[in-house]
């Protein structure tokens, strides 16, 4: 099985973001949720950061990828810990299939209305 990434933009700020009361970005906030609710999966899920997947306009972004597999790219989502958990499942999910599409009656919830992009992989 290979390794699913959870890419995540550090620099998302959704549209309410206020630096005067927020000190760090929404996209930090869903960092450290996503980063914690993955340290407890076993399995082959791990977390990157990155500054800008360039979907500002879909706030707070995350993008689901692996070798071989089509890989997506999930956005408008709240930096709370509801969401975390579903991204985390969901990339699960993803790691477990051969191609990386996961039926729609497996998703988790939270990820519903979610999509923004999906890429089909490279080629060798």
């Amino acid at each position: 099985m290979t390794t699913t990434w959870i890419t995540i933009c550090d620099t998302c700020k959704r549209e309410d973001w206020d630096p005067a009361v927020q000190s760090v970005t929404d996209g930090e906030a869903l960092a450290e949720l996503v980063e914690a609710a993955a340290a407890l999966v076993r399995g082959p899920v791990r977390t990157r950061r990155v500054s800008c997947l360039m979907g500002c306009t879909h706030g707070c972004n995350v993008a689901v990828q692996a070798p071989g597999k089509l890989n997506y790219t999930l956005g408008r989502f709240d930096p709370d810990p509801e969401a975390a958990e579903a991204i985390v499942d969901y990339a699960v999910k993803h790691a477990e299939s051969e191609t990386g599409q996961v039926p729609y009656r497996e998703w988790p919830q939270g990820v519903k209305g979610h999509f923004v992009t999906r890429h089909p992989p490279l080629p060798e």
